[in-house]
């Protein structure tokens, strides 16, 4: 009976967000003391479960959550992303606009949300997409798989980071995986948005002119600078794994510094105050309620509640002793490294969210993980990503960056179903088999 609580729960889940546009933080409360009362578990026993879930999950991951959030307003409101944008497309080639714009939405995302991205990258897009000739249709698929593939799959961004804080992996490792799978998985997307996407013709018309792009660009930071705040804290979080996994240093002063700063809450704050030199002229309003600090910090408290629900759900999945029922069910199935991707690409394709689905698929995972055997540091990372691949799998109607893309870009419905949605299964099943291999190798 405990299975077909958690079946209910997650139908239930997928009801109160997709149909009844309830928000995730009450569905995922609500739904998680509902599923506590129906396992049999104590009153007591269910209070302790929701305190204990929710603050060990926001005392490893809400301030990480927070400043990854500041670090992208910063970038965004500083003209830094078209400064690094620009920088990119000299590099790869301005004809290469597909290519081109897909890395660009790829490292763009890594700060910046998806919508916030697309909305930001759309006017430089469609400028280019028409200097260069080509359908506006391929541009705009390669730069939303780009800003998908590093939403989902590489910390920091708030999603594989609260799935990481979720399962106890380590996000250095998780981000050392993360970029050879995600950007190989962004490949064959780029392959088929240039290739197949833009055989459909869709004529660029940017709403903002060169000359507005070339004027916030001048109020922005040197490319170099504009990188700082993203790869500082990135290049500190791995250095720390790498000083830990493999011995680098003996212990010592110099030991315990490099951990200190690679620590992802002190590694990201640096990044937060990198983040503070981006403005020409830093002002007290910048960082008042009103300003940039203010409108970050409301815009994280949304996804640092959800993925606290989220722990708490899967603090009382853990405490119903489900954990052993579905390692006992399982273990003849097979799945393997494939349970966690379907699961989370379920819940992704019914309800619409990739963050929500990250956080409710690790959430219930993190009871199963040992019944499951995936125990080791590699194997918890690996499963981190196979959530990431799921929750890319598939952006259709139910999803607000799908209206992005197709509203921004002058796709039909119909269009954006055939173009980007068969675009964000092409790069999650991608993902997926990568990981497959990867886990095929280490396990």
């Amino acid at each position: 009976m405990i299975i077909l609580y958690l079946v209910i729960s997650v139908i239930l889940i997928i009801l109160l967000t997709a149909r009844y546009k309830v928000h995730p933080f009450l569905a995922l409360f609500m739904v998680a003391i509902v599923y506590g009362l129906l396992a049999g578990m104590s009153l007591e026993l269910i209070v302790e479960s929701i305190n204990q879930g929710f603050g060990n999950t926001l005392g490893s991951i809400g301030l990480i959550i927070l400043f990854g959030v500041i670090i992208g307003a910063f970038l965004e409101n500083s003209g830094a992303a078209y400064v690094l944008a620009e920088k990119i497309l000299k590099a790869i080639g301005r004809k290469r606009v597909g290519p081109g714009m897909g890395i660009i939405g790829y490292f763009i995302s890594i700060p910046v949300f998806a919508d916030s991205g697309f909305i930001l990258l759309s006017p430089l897009n469609k400028s280019l997409t028409k200097k260069a000739k080509l359908s506006l249709a391929g541009t705009a698929v390669a730069l939303g798989l780009g800003l998908t593939a590093s939403h989902t799959m590489l910390p920091p961004t708030p999603g594989p980071i609260a799935a990481a804080g979720i399962l106890n992996a380590d996000l250095g490792l998780v981000m050392l995986i993360g970029l050879p799978v995600s950007l190989l998985a962004l490949t064959a997307g780029i392959i088929f948005a240039v290739k197949v996407a833009a055989r459909t013709k869709i004529e660029p018309n940017p709403g903002t002119t060169d000359a507005e792009i070339q004027e916030r660009v001048k109020q922005a930071p040197g490319a170099l600078h504009a990188s700082f705040p993203v790869l500082v804290p990135i290049v500190l979080i791995i250095m720390k794994s790498l000083t830990e996994g493999l011995n680098l240093l003996p212990e010592g002063n110099l030991y315990q510094f490099i951990l200190f700063i690679g620590d992802p809450v002190i590694a990201l704050m640096i990044g937060v105050f990198l983040a503070f030199t981006l403005p020409k002229n830093l002002t007290p309003k910048m960082l008042s309620s009103s300003g940039w600090m203010g409108k970050a910090i409301e815009t994280s408290a949304s996804v640092i509640m959800i993925t606290g629900a989220g722990g708490i759900f899967g603090m009382i999945l853990q405490n119903s002793g489900i954990a052993d029922v579905l390692g006992e069910l399982l273990a003849d199935v097979h799945l393997g490294i494939f349970l966690p991707f379907l699961l989370t690409a379920a819940i992704k394709t019914a309800q619409g969210s990739s963050t929500v689905a990250l956080i409710t698929a690790a959430s219930i995972m993190m009871p199963m993980m040992d019944s499951l055997g995936f125990e080791t540091e590699m194997q918890k990372a690996l499963v981190v990503l196979a959530i990431g691949a799921g929750s890319a799998v598939v952006s259709h109607a139910n999803d607000s960056f799908f209206w992005v893309v197709t509203q921004l870009t002058g796709m039909t419905t119909k269009t954006g179903y055939k173009l980007y949605t068969t675009g964000t299964l092409i790069l999650g099943s991608t993902a997926a088999i990568i990981v497959f291999i990867l886990y095929q190798i280490v396990a």
